[in-house]
C-alpha cells in the first residue's frame, strides 16, 4: 500500500494539489465510481481544514483512524489517488486544503501577502483569516489571468452575480464573500470600493429540523461522558456550537443559573439558560478538569487563546484558570496565530460527527447535525407556552422574524388546528 509504505521523511511532506477535481474528471474513472471518490477527497480536505493541517500522509494517516470501518476501504481508494497522481503535479496553492495560517505562513502570491498583513493588524480571528483567504484564492481564480491589483468594482460584482446565479449561493455565504473582497481591496490593496451593482442572492426560505423530546433523550442516550454533557448543554441553553465549543469556566453562574454567551453571532453577548438538572454533572466535569489544568501549569505549557485585545493587556490571563475551555482538547495544537503549542477546546468536526452517529444509534430518521438542538430547544419552549420574545432573546436573534419561523414546526401549530381527516 502505497501510503503505508512511506519513510519518515516522505510522511509529513505536504502534498499540493490545486487542481484536483480537473484531475480526476479526466482520471476515466466510471460516472459512479468518479463521483463516490470525489466524495471522498472533499471530505478528506474538510478533515485537514478542521484540523489545521495541510495534506501529507502523517494527515491522512490520521483520517484513515478517525473513520468508521465501514468508510475506510473507499477513502484509501481516493486518498491512495490523491497521493499517486498529486505528488507528481507541479506546486501550486490550493485553497481547499491550504496550510495551516500560522505566524510564518504570510501566503504566496503578492497580494495574498498583502490581505494576510492587513488582516493580522486588525487582529481577527483565525477562522475569519481563513475564510477571507479562501475567498480572496476563489475570486483570484474567477480574474484569471489577471490577479486582484487589476480587480474593479464591476469585477467584484460580477463575481457576486455569479455565487447568487450559477452557483445558487444563500444570502449568507454572498455577505460573506462581500465581505472577504471589500476588505480585500480596501484594506488590504488600498483600493477604493464604491456602490457594487450586483445580483442578490434570494433567500430560499426552509423549515428546520426538529426532534421530538423522546427523540432528543434516545439521542442522549447514545452518547456518553463529555459529548453527552456537551449535546444536553446545547440543547437546555439553546446554543450555536461553536459558541458551546467557545465557553470559558467564568461564563457559567451556577448560582444564578445563568450561561454568559460571550461574542456570539454578531459579536453580541446575551444570558441564556443553565439548566438546573446539568448543573452537578457540569460541577463535576470542571471538578475533573482541574487535574488537566494542574498538569499544564506544572508543565509550564502556554495559557489558552485569548481575543487579541485581552491578551495585550493582560498577557498571563490564559493561564488563569477562570479562562480556561469548558470542553477543552485532551490534545495540544498549534496556535495558528502565534506558533505556540497550547490547549485549544474541542474541535467542531469531532462532535459533530459523534452527533451523527448516536442519531444513527437511535434510528433517528432525520438529518440530525449539533444545530438541530438549538432548533428543538426553540421549539419545544414555544410548545411549552414561552413568550416569543422570550425566546428570541435567549437564542439571541436579532429579528423576531426569525424566531416565528419555528412556530411553523410546534406540535399542533395554530391553536390547536386539525387535519380534517383526524376530525371525523
Amino acid at each position: 500500500m502505497a501510503i503505508a509504505g512511506k519513510n519518515a521523511g516522505e510522511v509529513d511532506t505536504s502534498i499540493s494539489f490545486p487542481d484536483w477535481s480537473e484531475a480526476l474528471a479526466a482520471a476515466g474513472f466510471e460516472p459512479e465510481r468518479e463521483c463516490s471518490l470525489r466524495l471522498a477527497v472533499k471530505a478528506f480536505l474538510k478533515y485537514c481544514r478542521e484540523q489545521r493541517a495541510a495534506a501529507s500522509v502523517a494527515v491522512i494517516r490520521g483520517y484513515f483512524a478517525s473513520l468508521p470501518p465501514e468508510r475506510v476501504n473507499v477513502a484509501r481508494t481516493a486518498l491512495e489517488w490523491f497521493y499517486r497522481v498529486g505528488r507528481t503535479r507541479p506546486q501550486g496553492q490550493s485553497y481547499a486544503a491550504s496550510p495551516p495560517a500560522a505566524r510564518d505562513d504570510l501566503g504566496i502570491q503578492p497580494w495574498e501577502r498583502e490581505l494576510i498583513r492587513a488582516i493580522r493588524r486588525k487582529g481577527f480571528l483565525w477562522r475569519t483569516e481563513s475564510t477571507y483567504r479562501q475567498w480572496a484564492s476563489k475570486f483570484a481564480g474567477f480574474l484569471k489571468p489577471r490577479t486582484p491589483y487589476h480587480a474593479d468594482d464591476g469585477d467584484v460584482s460580477e463575481f457576486l452575480s455569479h455565487l447568487a446565479v450559477t452557483q445558487r449561493a444563500s444570502p449568507a455565504t454572498q455577505r460573506q464573500a462581500l465581505n472577504a473582497l471589500v476588505f480585500l481591496l480596501q484594506e488590504g490593496l488600498r483600493r477604493q470600493v464604491g456602490d457594487l451593482d450586483f445580483r442578490r442572492a434570494r433567500a430560499r426560505r426552509r423549515i428546520p429540523t426538529v426532534l421530538t423530546r423522546g427523540e432528543c433523550q434516545a439521542l442522549f442516550k447514545e452518547l456518553t461522558g463529555t459529548n453527552r454533557l456537551m449535546a444536553e448543554l446545547m440543547y437546555g441553553a439553546g446554543l450555536r456550537l461553536m459558541e458551546l465549543l467557545r465557553l470559558r469556566i467564568h461564563h457559567l453562574d451556577f448560582e444564578r443559573r445563568q450561561l454568559k454567551v460571550h461574542a456570539g453571532k454578531g459579536d453580541k453577548d446575551r444570558i441564556t439558560l443553565l439548566p438546573d438538572s446539568l448543573c452537578p454533572a457540569l460541577e463535576a466535569h470542571l471538578e475533573r478538569l482541574r487535574g488537566l489544568y494542574r498538569t499544564d501549569r506544572t508543565e509550564e505549557r502556554a495559557g489558552v487563546w485569548l481575543p487579541e485585545g485581552l491578551a495585550r493587556k493582560f498577557p498571563r490571563a490564559g493561564e488563569d484558570w477562570e479562562w480556561q475551555w469548558v470542553f477543552p482538547s485532551r490534545e495540544l495544537s498549534l496556535d495558528p496565530s502565534s506558533g505556540l503549542q497550547r490547549r485549544h477546546h474541542v474541535l467542531d468536526g469531532t462532535f459533530q460527527n459523534a452527533i451523527r452517529a448516536a442519531a444513527r444509534a437511535a434510528g433517528i430518521d432525520k438529518r440530525v447535525t449539533p444545530h438541530v438542538l438549538r432548533h428543538s430547544f426553540a421549539t419545544h419552549l414555544l410548545e411549552n407556552g414561552t413568550d416569543i420574545r422570550t425566546v428570541q432573546d435567549l437564542l439571541g436573534h436579532e429579528s423576531l422574524e426569525t424566531t416565528q419561523i419555528y412556530t411553523h414546526v410546534m406540535i399542533k401549530p395554530g391553536l390547536g388546528v386539525r387535519s380534517p381527516l383526524d376530525a371525523g
